[in-house]
């Protein structure tokens, strides 16, 4: 099969589905398709319409050329994309990755509200430019040939706000690895690399930190951004993992975690909750006092004990090649 892999951020760029893209080409590649690979260069750098009309031009030859696509986002390039794909009859299949419109409302108004509410809450409250995003991702969930979610969770908040048929919809989990051998961290370092952004509510953990500080004043936390290589050899080198977001559907810092045998406190606002919870801690990203507790509780030696005990003993694994032969059957059916 001749398939197109449209999306906005990829290797070197850092994130989620740049890694989630990486992968799957290379193992689609390897099973004999070919991938044609589309992502933000310019469009970067121009306004929001004129980015949706360039990529949209850019995309067209590949399109053609294909026998549909792969995207990995429901706005920037989900909408051009798409758009192209029904143009000239070519299946379109959508993977979600977290939620933009979200993001960019917790963003400007500085609320923390939780995604599992947004919709239900504040859907009042958009600005213009929202409702034209939310528009436009209504229109582009509708019209792709089909909606793969990660999760059982933000499928449900998705069918609720954006009225999907549950039909053209499917579940396809994240990549769970086996698990790699890692050292034990010598200084109580956490990880918590992540962008800063209101919904990551590093405020609020950052704070909890400096206060934590005066009855162990040895702890470290580590927020930077950096690069997938210099992010697993932290996370290889840490004393534990720790994330508090206000919504995450399937953070792979967590599954880093996971796959590592590193301790980790995670928020309970996550989609992969179900699959996970034995083997973690899980806190209230709005309750400070019980992240403060659950931090605490991880820098006694029986509780950090405990915590790595539940994290050796999660197994469950996803291979990329598995991953690959869920999206290539879902894209046959179609």
């Amino acid at each position: 099969m001749k398939i197109l892999i449209s999306t906005g951020i990829y290797p070197p760029q850092i994130g989620g589905p740049a890694q989630y893209a990486k992968n799957l080409r290379e193992v689609l590649e390897k099973k004999g398709h070919k991938i044609f690979l589309t992502t933000f260069n310019l469009e970067r750098y121009l306004p929001t319409g004129v980015r949706h009309l360039y990529f949209f031009i850019k995309i067209i030859p590949r399109v053609v050329l294909s026998h549909g696509a792969f995207i990995f986002d429901t706005y920037s390039i989900g909408f051009p994309t798409v758009l192209a794909c029904k143009i000239f009859s070519r299946k379109s299949v959508i993977r979600t990755g977290g939620d933009f419109l979200w993001e960019q409302y917790v963003e400007r108004t500085r609320k923390k509200v939780l995604l599992r509410n947004f919709y239900e809450t504040e859907k009042g409250n958009f600005s213009r430019k929202e409702k034209i995003i939310f528009t436009i991702t209504r229109w582009t969930l509708h019209n792709t040939s089909h909606v793969i979610f990660s999760t059982e969770w933000q499928r449900d908040i998705f069918i609720r706000a954006y009225k999907i048929d549950k039909e053209k919809t499917s579940i396809v989990e994240n990549f769970y690895g086996p698990k790699e051998q890692a050292s034990q961290g010598t200084s109580k370092v956490f990880i918590a690399s992540t962008r800063n952004l209101v919904w990551k509510n590093l405020d609020m953990l950052r704070k909890i930190f400096g206060s934590t500080r005066a009855k162990h004043s040895d702890i470290e936390l580590f927020t930077e951004n950096v690069s997938f290589s210099v992010f697993m050899k932290k996370m290889k080198e840490c004393y534990a993992v720790v994330l508090v977001s206000l919504g995450d559907i399937s953070p792979n810092m967590i599954l880093d975690a996971i796959r590592n045998n590193k301790p980790f406190i995670c928020t309970r606002e996550v989609g992969i909750y179900e699959r996970i919870k034995d083997a973690g801690m899980f806190v209230d990203p709005l309750n400070e006092t019980e992240i403060q507790s659950a931090l605490e509780n991880i820098l006694t030696k029986e509780g950090y004990a405990r915590a790595e005990e539940k994290v050796k003993t999660f197994n469950f694994t996803h291979t990329w090649d598995e991953i690959s032969s869920e999206f290539m059957n879902i894209f046959s059916l179609l």
